[in-house]
């Protein structure tokens, strides 16, 4: 009899619960977007781009950070958080079994001997139908969940890279420009000592004297902000790297690396497709709509199973030996809740709606990132050239009046100021092109997709 009932119970909640399939819906960008970028480069596209700058030393930087950043290697956590939270959703789809056991008796104050007893053992196993899809609802979104923490790590790999890069970068550029301070220092010292010459035989006068002075001071004030930020740069490549600030050495090439060709941009639906901060976005839409539909079936009737056996004799010889076993199912249907249910369905609804709005911004702002760094290389690139056309004429003038010089035409205030010009004029051209390295990485950060397996220093 019981067995009979059993599968007449499973038959049709088999049957209800086929007729109520839950499925991913596949949503459409809510926004219109050109097919292609403004501009593309040439060279094809790298995962791991940062082998483009043939930088040895950076790359070793990086893999060393990729395992070694404490940011990153907490998202490595959260995934694993949301791997469990599935794993918990999923549960409900697998019955529940539990165990009770009970022993009573007396024992004769005298004897010591038990003269009654109870022993009893029983199972009980419940289970709730998935009628409606509810449960499957949710374990599908979270599941989502799982792959939404999965562009988490990629974004932090691809942020962490491009802050490496950036800061590496940075570094090699202070480097540099302390090398360019210090032979300035030295080559200002000598015209400190020529004006002073000049003084003490009367041909200069002491205005000259102490503007000369106030130019190697003032070289010498900026080197003392450079030393303070190749400092601060040190300290940021330990912490990306995973290590304590204070102590960090690092060797570093003397020049910056020639940059090739831009990288071929691609379709923007291939960027939809690759960045993971646009695929988390898509991820999250498509959990919240099933949410709804886990809300939707929550206002539903709900049927349950149970199942129980038990034992008990009055004493263990025969526990085992007597057997009782019960099959039940009940049906919740829900009727008065103040409106509960209708209001979690609403938030679930506007969720989604939230979620497709962040998706299509999500796509607007990854496409105009791609644009920004493609406009400013171009025109940093321009800016570059120009600035050694301007140092070149002022490097035709310096000489120039050098000559002038030497044959009597000592004009001290024009040799000043084409020096001070001069001088600055090297370090704007250098850190110029330190900001047209930093646009690249800018480009190949927005361009940047789906994270590699397993990167290393030789790629």
């Amino acid at each position: 009899m019981h067995n009979s009932v059993c599968r007449g119970l499973l038959l049709l909640c088999c049957g209800l619960s086929a007729a109520c399939s839950v499925n991913k819906k596949a949503f459409s960008p809510p926004v219109h977007v050109a097919e292609t970028f403004s501009h593309s480069g040439d060279t094809p596209w790298l995962e791991r781009w940062w082998l483009n700058f043939n930088d040895d030393g950076l790359s070793r930087l990086i893999v060393n950070a990729l395992t070694e950043n404490l940011d990153l290697l907490a998202t490595y956590s959260r995934l694993e958080q949301a791997k469990a939270v599935a794993a918990k959703t999923g549960a409900e789809l697998i019955p529940a079994l539990n165990a009770l056991t009970d022993a009573q008796g007396s024992l004769d104050g005298h004897s010591g001997n038990s003269l009654m007893g109870d022993f009893s053992v029983a199972f009980a196993a419940g289970y709730e139908l998935d009628l409606w899809g509810r449960i499957r609802a949710g374990i599908k979104a979270a599941k989502l969940d799982i792959e939404s923490a999965r562009q988490d790590i990629d974004t932090a790999a691809i942020t962490l890279t491009a802050e490496i890069a950036s800061a590496w970068y940075q570094l090699i550029e202070q480097r540099k420009l302390l090398r360019l301070l210090n032979a300035q220092i030295e080559m200002n010292k000598q015209y400190v000592k020529l004006v002073n010459v000049r003084f003490r035989a009367g041909i200069a006068t002491p205005a000259d004297v102490f503007q000369q002075q106030q130019l190697l001071e003032g070289v010498i004030g900026d080197r003392y902000t450079v030393q303070a930020t190749i400092d601060v740069l040190l300290n940021q490549l330990a912490i990306l790297s995973g290590q304590s600030p204070g102590q960090f050495t690092i060797e570093t090439p003397d020049e910056f690396p020639e940059l090739g060709d831009m990288p071929v941009t691609g379709l923007t639906s291939d960027l939809i497709a690759r960045r993971p901060d646009i695929q988390k976005a898509y991820y999250r839409l498509q959990a919240a709509d099933l949410r709804i539909a886990a809300a939707v079936a929550d206002r539903l009737p709900k049927l349950s199973l149970s199942a129980s056996i038990n034992t008990s004799a009055p004493n263990l010889d025969g526990l085992f030996l007597n057997w009782m076993d019960t099959l039940a199912g009940n049906l919740l249907l829900p009727i008065i809740d103040g409106g509960r249910r209708i209001a979690e369905v609403d938030r679930n609804e506007a969720l989604t709606n939230e979620a497709l709005r962040l998706y299509g911004q999500t796509i607007l702002q990854a496409i105009n990132e791609v644009e920004n760094a493609l406009s400013q290389e171009q025109r940093q690139h321009q800016r570059v050239e120009s600035l050694k056309t301007q140092l070149q004429y002022l490097n035709d003038a310096n000489t120039n009046i050098a000559k002038r010089s030497a044959y009597g035409a000592f004009d001290f205030l024009r040799i000043l100021s084409t020096l001070n010009s001069l001088q600055a004029m090297q370090r704007t051209l250098l850190r110029a092109q330190g900001v047209l390295i930093g646009f690249r990485i800018d480009l190949y950060r927005a361009l940047a997709g789906h994270w590699p397996q397993a990167p290393t220093a030789e790629g």
